[in-house]
């Protein structure tokens, strides 16, 4: 106890005393946590009520990883696709560039071709970053191309340690250590993927790995990044919960007994149980600066964590936007359902068509009265979308005015009111629908084809 440093914490401005060091704990067999996650049962979300503090660091971003974890889910993008929506993530960061990286493959000559195309934009941010196979030949070909930085997977868990590698955790960290090594010895820096970490043993293997990983970077002086990988989206965010599967915990321990400086810690979460936005604010408020997300949460299985999901946690734990342009999650919706061919489920927040309509009959009364009673902020505003108001029996002549003046975003000058013919004849039709035994609200596609019908015979042009 009398040779334990004090000293004084950046982030709280107390005085801590040092904690005692992490050695590695080899294992004969390994530690799956069966008591949390029996196979044959739902996992379990057990408490010991050890509670740790918020660290919020003084700087958070978003980093993307749509052309890579995106990419496994789904048909390739073309190289130009890739381009044109780096250059939207660009605006979308805006000035100030707070998403701050773009993860790419490079074992494709396309996918090469689009990080060379990416790299001529010349932008600061986000910053173009690769995710290779951990061999020499990859480390020298991130080099060639003139990258700084390269993830490189170091799955953590026993799981992967014990079934799939087939070793020893000693002979697994002395595997992962050299790997890096050569990574090093290269010039490029590597970010770590610790792989499967909310089914590891935090205090047995993770630490223990990220404070030579952390030797390592004093060594050769060049940034070495953790990148905390909830693979299964076992991770919760609740306080008192235990390890592996407390965020809490898993943040505090990286940054407070392993030493990584917040902003070398970076959290990539899963969304299997529905927590992946959570949990990647969780992450945020423990310590991490940055969260690793995809478009429209795009990637593995359910999918990763939404990056316009965190653009607007972003701003809420901040209170500014900092620059970003949320306008272009509206652009990048467009372009996806365009040019891309891929439809964003309707209900998706602050992207699905229908994410601001208004269905019932009651909330359309007051959306009609006041936006603000039934919609989450100024939409229109911040994505260029006005709220809607869906169609239905009880929508009357100034409901059906209301949708298609927001739909078509016609000016003050050329609006419809509940006198138009126009909505006069919509209105007509609705009613026989209902009259006729219909019972749900009825479909944009639907109102397109009525209007389009009832304004060529009118002979008006909406």
């Amino acid at each position: 106890m009398e040779n334990r440093k004090v000293y004084l914490d950046k982030h709280t401005n107390l005085l801590q005393l040092e904690e005692h060091m992490y050695p590695l704990v080899d294992v004969e067999k390994p530690n799956v946590f069966r008591n949390l996650f029996s196979y044959d049962e739902i996992p379990k979300i057990a408490f010991n009520d050890r509670i740790v503090p918020h660290s919020m660091p003084e700087e958070i971003w978003i980093t993307d990883t749509t052309f890579r974890d995106g990419q496994q889910s789904r048909a390739p993008y073309s190289t130009e696709q890739i381009v044109t929506l780096y250059d939207y993530f660009h605006k979308l960061g805006g000035v100030n560039g707070k998403i701050r990286q773009c993860e790419f493959f490079l074992y494709s000559k396309k996918d090469r071709d689009a990080v060379y195309k990416c790299m001529e934009k010349g932008y600061q941010f986000p910053e173009v970053t690769s995710w290779i196979r951990a061999s020499k030949k990859d480390f020298e070909l991130v080099k060639d191309i003139g990258m700084k930085e390269t993830g490189i997977l170091v799955s953590c868990s026993d799981y992967h340690i014990f079934y799939k590698l087939k070793m020893t955790r000693r002979e697994c960290m002395k595997h992962y250590l050299s790997v890096v090594r050569e990574c090093l010895e290269t010039g490029v820096s590597p970010r770590c993927h610790l792989e499967d970490i909310t089914r590891s043993d935090i205090y047995g293997f993770v630490i223990p790995f990220c404070l030579e990983l952390m030797k390592l970077m004093e060594e050769y002086q060049i940034p070495v990044k953790i990148r905390v990988c909830d693979t299964m989206g076992y991770g919760v965010n609740y306080p008192g919960a235990v390890i592996p599967r407390s965020i809490p915990g898993i943040i505090y321990g990286i940054r407070v007994h392993a030493g990584v400086p917040s902003e070398l810690i970076e959290f990539h979460g899963h969304n299997d149980f529905y927590k992946a936005v959570s949990n990647s604010t969780t992450a945020w408020l423990y310590g991490a600066g940055g969260v690793n997300c995809s478009l429209f949460g795009i990637g593995e299985r359910t999918g990763n964590t939404p990056l316009e999901a965190m653009v607007f946690e972003y701003a809420q734990l901040r209170g500014t936007l900092d620059g970003m342009d949320t306008t272009v999650i509206t652009e990048l919706v467009q372009y996806y359902e365009k040019e891309i061919g891929y439809r964003v489920p309707s209900r998706t927040p602050f992207a699905g068509r229908n994410f601001n309509v208004t269905r019932a009959g009651i909330h359309a009364d007051g959306l009609l009265k006041n936006e603000e009673i039934y919609n989450v902020f100024d939409t229109e505003k911040f994505l260029n979308r006005p709220p809607l108001v869906a169609v239905s029996n009880t929508s009357g002549l100034a409901g059906i005015a209301h949708w298609i003046n927001t739909y078509f975003h016609l000016p003050k000058d050329r609006q419809v009111d509940k006198t138009s013919e126009l909505v006069e004849m919509v209105k007509s039709w609705v009613d026989s629908e209902y009259e006729s035994g219909r019972v749900t609200v009825l479909t944009d596609e639907e109102l397109l084809a009525v209007i389009e019908d009832s304004s060529r015979k009118l002979g008006i042009e909406l």
